[in-house]
């Protein structure tokens, strides 16, 4: 796994290259919460547009991301996966009727 990170005055963009698997899922994990403690007011947007592969437990860290109301974005195929994932935490933590973060898209790119 490749990640940088690119600062900018109204978003800190988490850029995750290659595979979210072992052993590096728990780096990501790392630096994600390292870009969080560092807002300062600022939104998080990771960036999975490069993400060629990724593990179970990437999905999990994806999706407790998605709890935190991270924003991501993606190509149309880490969209469907975010959205099963989405689903997923819907129908397991909360009733039906609930809607949560990642189930619309504003432009198609950001979820």
């Amino acid at each position: 796994m490749k990640s940088s990170l690119v600062q900018g005055p109204r978003r800190r963009r988490q850029i995750v290259d290659r595979k979210l698997i072992a052993p590096w899922v728990a780096e990501f994990t790392t630096a994600c919460e390292k870009a969080m403690a560092e807002l300062h007011g600022r939104e998080l947007i990771i960036d999975l547009r490069n993400l060629t592969a990724i593990s179970p437990d990437g999905e999990s860290v994806l999706l407790q991301l998605m709890r935190k109301n991270v924003k991501f974005q993606c190509g149309i195929f880490m969209k469907e996966l975010l959205k099963q994932l989405a689903h997923k935490s819907r129908t397991n933590h909360r009733p039906a009727a609930d809607s949560g973060p990642g189930e619309k898209s504003d432009s198609g790119k950001t979820v």
